[in-house]
């Protein structure tokens, strides 16, 4: 098993990055554990391994540099969206390989988890991210329907939200559901945790 450094990064990986990636990972790492506010770019650029005028060279500010990280989880998403369409015959995969591509491509980045899960906590006004995500499960939304992997009489808005809190909705909040079997007495636990399963229901 590769050895990992403190950021979760497997060493020789992160060695290996160029000096944007690793100043990328590195305020991934760092806003997902300290937040936004609290991450001076000092404790950026000392994770990289690189000079903190580096930073304002490929990113010019610590908010071009969160600019940087949130269009890099786009493009994970996207990526693994576009797997999961080349693994389908119909060239649109429904939204059950979709989903587990997504979910695949999370577990593969839990640094990104960490990042998302502070972004729902804070909301902060600046970051665009769940925007940006939104945009594109209303571009996967679209693909499915015109493919008839998905209901075009449904309303767009409404699968959008269904879309996106089945695949963040879970990854949010098992951890609560855990942790709050886990406070029980070992003897009281079940086998088995429970699974949150979270559905949206049209508006009346």
């Amino acid at each position: 098993m590769a050895a990992t450094d403190d950021s979760g990064f497997e060493e020789a990986a992160h060695e290996d990055l160029t000096s944007r990636a690793r100043i990328r990972n590195a305020a991934l790492h760092q806003f997902a554990v300290k937040g936004f506010a609290g991450t001076p770019l000092r404790a950026i650029a000392s994770e990289a391994g690189v000079a903190i005028g580096l930073i304002g060279h490929y990113f010019g500010s610590k908010e071009g540099t969160r600019e940087g990280v949130e269009a890099w989880i786009v493009e994970l998403f996207t990526a693994a969206l576009d797997r999961a369409d080349t693994r389908s015959t119909d060239g649109v995969a429904d939204v059950t390989i979709r989903d587990a591509s997504v979910a695949q491509m999370l577990q593969d980045n839990p640094l990104v988890v960490g990042y998302l899960r502070r972004q729902v906590l804070e909301l902060p006004t600046e970051g665009t991210l769940i925007s940006r995500l939104a945009s594109l499960s209303r571009e996967s939304v679209e693909a499915m329907r015109n493919a008839g992997q998905a209901s075009s009489s449904r309303d767009r808005v409404e699968q959008v939200v269904t879309v996106m809190v089945r695949q963040l909705g879970r990854l949010f909040l098992q951890p609560l559901v855990d942790q709050i079997v886990d406070s029980f007495p070992e003897d009281e636990r079940p086998a088995t945790h429970p699974e949150l399963k979270v559905e949206i229901k049209t508006a009346q």
